[in-house]
């Protein structure tokens, strides 16, 4: 009998995983979800991981794609743009579990600061929230040791998100940038 109960809620926590990953993103599916919005109840989620920049050598996630001519004579890179794809991490090191990826645009907006624009989304292709993305839009200042993002909205799991990203530099030196993230998301 006890087998019998375990196999049926291993059963279950299977379908449900298999529900959450194929959220389907289909218009009237959508449409579908917008109407019963007035009786879902807002959810918050966590998460705790790391995003690894590399700036230089053959495996760059971050290159630049343009420049200001005064960029070079700028102290603080100013007019300097980076596409990048980030892997996201479980753990610092470089081997650790890959969650997700972040894949956006950054750029040198300051005359006087060390800060960076960011405009990106962390990209989930593990877990429950695979397939899902949460879209963030903000200035870091550098100089700060915890710096906040907010996080503008999302898609899949995440439809209509918002919330905070705090992130606080974990290692730095002249190619790679390990960040170390940590988010509160309300979502539906």
């Amino acid at each position: 009998m006890e087998k019998q109960v375990a196999i049926r809620l291993i059963s279950l926590l299977i379908l449900a995983t298999m529900v959450t990953a194929a959220i389907d993103k289909s218009p009237k599916a959508v449409e579908k979800w917008f109407k019963n919005l007035p009786h879902a109840k807002q959810k918050t989620t966590r998460f705790h991981f790391y995003f690894h920049e590399i700036f230089g050598g053959e495996n760059q996630t971050a290159p630049v794609i343009a420049q200001a001519n005064i960029t070079s004579q700028s102290a603080t890179f100013f007019g300097m743009l980076r596409m990048f794809d980030n892997p996201l991490t479980v753990g610092p090191e470089p081997n650790s579990k890959q969650v997700g990826r972040a894949e956006g645009i950054h750029g040198a907006p300051s005359m006087t600061e060390l800060t960076l624009f960011f405009n990106f989304n962390f990209v989930f292709t593990d877990g429950p929230y695979n397939g899902s993305t949460l879209s963030v839009l903000g200035r870091v200042a550098e100089s700060q040791e915890y710096r906040e993002l907010p996080i503008i909205g999302g898609s899949g799991v995440f439809r209509l998100a918002q919330g905070i990203a705090t992130a606080k530099t974990y290692f730095s030196n002249d190619t790679l940038v390990i960040v170390e993230y940590n988010l509160i998301v309300l979502h539906y």
